[in-house]
């Protein structure tokens, strides 16, 4: 995974990382990165994030924590990515 391209995904996407202060989103982890542009992202960015971490390394992220007890996943969004890893993963 390249986090130089991961860093220019979340600059690209800052509106989605409306919350955190610009000097603070270098330090996101990979797991608040794939949450939040699957869950907010569209399709540019979510094709984005498959071409920068990989489409195996993100469906790890998403499964590590799409069915925890406290997920903050979408149901539809879980339930959309979860057939799609299923298949494609």
């Amino acid at each position: 995974m390249d986090s130089t391209g991961l860093r220019e995904l979340v600059e690209e996407n800052a509106l989605l990382f409306w919350w955190i202060p610009p000097e603070k989103r270098v330090e996101l982890s990979k797991d608040a990165i794939v949450e939040t542009i699957l869950n907010y992202g569209d399709i540019r960015s979510v094709k984005r994030l498959f071409s920068v971490m990989g489409i195996k390394e993100t469906a790890k992220i998403f499964r590590k924590h799409a069915y925890a007890p406290r997920s903050n996943y979408f149901p539809v969004i879980r339930h959309f990515f979860t057939l799609y890893f299923d298949r494609h993963a």
